[in-house]
């Protein structure tokens, strides 16, 4: 699909129909907008997928680049630069086929103040693809803020009775961590600029690429910039947010945090965070680890003792996205895969969880597990829905969860640089616990005897509903029983990143090296091992 700017519409196309929006009056004209400007955006990053080539190397430039350097004066090397590589092309893909499926389950769900929330909705949308798609990394963090806004109102005027503590919660947390990193990223734009770009300040991700910062200097960027992708996974113990923020946002809100807001997280670490800070990246990788293991067994034990259908879909998030960092920080090729593939997996599970959890809401007004029972009689199809996406979340082979567990799991075993199959061992417990406390739901809300006469009155789903959990549950079955059209996208830009955190490891090493030990330059024997804990070596001016 050779269509000019392609990359730049999809973002933006959202943003026209939010506009648009703000002028009508009806209702129902401002639904179909809302739903007639994400089905639009869909089949336009349609063009992406089709248009994207994985042999076509994006080692120097993303394909389907737009550019734009006029914005800012001379001086600054910060540019709109946006396109897709086999990274950002999956998720691209994900938001925006999440974008009408979230409308249509708004369709009866959000009756007042309709015009502001699907507004909000589609500028969120913007934000997110925005942040997917962006190598500057300053046009990143306008993105990556411009996503607090739209979700803050929506959890605050249509969530649940905690709405604004919800909201303000999340806020909070986000924009300390966010704000941590602009610090890291003017500090390194300049450092990166007078090093490999004339002394000119740069954000541009390529060129940032080039510079090798310093040991010294790696400890605390990483630092700031783990940090505010750690809180938005979110990693134990930063996860306290989460729950109070799915359990108050209405269910298209819910839709989108899970779907595709909390992978803003851990694709900020595969992007940033490995890449640029390579020496550190691996020297923590066991803590990482560590942690995101403790994610995956804390994050099953509590949602198993939920009362709550939604709160235990919400902790099931928490698990299933400590998977994805153990597979970031194994290092391995089969692990990296795999976490990529299984944030697509976990936006598609999930979210589907949170779309029929959102349904049984709209017909009886609660989520307490405990008033229901034995809808498999009343509702066979919502049923038959459900146990899908469960058993899809839960790692059922032939469906899209198993894949990407499956590669992070060999992948973490096979790795050098967590270098304990023991601790791979305990995060596969995660496994056996969310078929556990899965399995328990759909048992308490859909098996056993059916007492409650609302619920055997309960209507099944409509056309409606169908439509948009089709695609959703087609998806499950393609990438469970045909992932590697997938993994062939994403396959050589996680062979890239691994070859550049290899490369620009050696490179820093052998440079502190080199600065710590003049007699190494002189061909002298250096009579002990260097201790890179005991490298001095002075960070670069910080001169605007």
């Amino acid at each position: 699909m050779d269509i000019p700017y392609l990359t730049s519409l999809v973002i933006f196309l959202p943003t026209a129909g939010a506009l648009l929006t703000v002028f009508l009056r009806r209702a129902s004209a401002i639904r179909w907008t809302a739903l007639a400007t994400t089905t639009l955006t869909f089949v336009l990053s349609i063009g992406l997928f089709v248009g994207f080539e994985p042999g076509l190397s994006t080692a120097t430039a993303p394909q389907l680049a737009d550019i734009w350097a006029g914005w800012l004066p001379e001086g600054f090397d910060v540019k709109y630069f946006v396109g897709i590589d086999g990274l950002s092309l999956l998720l691209v893909m994900l938001t925006t086929l999440l974008g009408p499926i979230v409308v249509l389950s708004s369709w009866t769900y959000i009756e007042e103040k309709q015009k502001g929330y699907y507004a909000l909705l589609l500028l969120l949308q913007t934000g997110i693809t925005g942040v997917f798609a962006s190598f500057d990394l300053f046009l990143f963090y306008i993105f990556f803020e411009l996503t607090l806004i739209p979700m803050y109102f929506i959890i605050g005027i249509w969530g649940g009775k905690e709405r604004i503590y919800a909201a303000v919660k999340f806020v909070v947390y986000t924009l300390v961590g966010s704000l941590l990193m602009l610090v890291g990223i003017l500090y390194l734009g300049y450092a990166a600029g007078a090093a490999v770009n004339n002394g000119v300040f740069t954000t541009d991700w390529y060129t940032l690429l080039e510079y090798n910062v310093p040991l010294a200097t790696q400890g605390w960027l990483f630092a700031v910039f783990a940090f505010s992708f750690a809180i938005k996974v979110p990693l134990f113990p930063l996860h306290t947010w989460l729950p109070d923020a799915h359990v108050q946002a209405p269910t298209g809100g819910s839709v989108i945090l899970a779907g595709v807001l909390l992978k803003m997280g851990t694709y900020g670490l595969l992007r940033f965070c490995l890449p640029l800070f390579p020496n550190v990246a691996q020297s923590y990788a066991g803590l990482f680890a560590v942690v995101a293991i403790i994610g995956i067994i804390y994050g099953a034990l509590v949602a198993r003792v939920q009362e709550d259908a939604k709160s235990l879909v919400a902790y099931s998030s928490i698990s299933h996205l400590g998977f994805v960092v153990l597979g970031l920080f194994a290092f391995t090729t089969e692990a990296m895969q795999g976490a990529v593939i299984q944030m697509v997996n976990h936006g598609l599970s999930t979210g589907a969880l949170f779309l029929l959890v959102g349904m049984l809401y709209e017909r009886r007004h609660t989520r307490l597990m405990d008033d229901y029972g034995g809808l498999a009689t009343s509702v066979p199809v919502l049923t038959t829905f459900m146990v899908i996406s469960v058993l899809a979340s839960a790692g059922l082979p032939g469906l899209n969860g198993f894949v990407g567990e499956f590669l992070i799991l060999i992948g973490s075993f096979k790795s050098t640089v967590l270098g304990s199959p023991g601790l791979v061992a305990l995060a596969t417990t995660g496994v056996i616990l969310a078929a556990v406390y899965l399995l328990h739901m759909v048992y308490r809300t859909f098996f056993g005897e059916l007492t409650d006469a609302a619920n055997a009155q309960m209507a099944d789903m409509n056309a409606r509903e169908f439509l948009l959990m089709a695609p959703l549950v087609v998806l499950m079955f393609v990438l469970g029983f045909f992932p590697n059209p997938f993994l062939q996208k994403t396959a050589p830009t996680t062979e890239f990143l691994l070859n550049t955190v290899e490369e620009k490891r050696t490179a820093v090493r052998d440079q502190a090296s080199d600065r710590a030990s003049p007699s190494a330059r002189s061909g002298k024997v250096q009579e002990a091992p260097l201790d890179p804990g005991d490298l001095s070596v002075d960070p670069p001016g910080f001169t605007p």
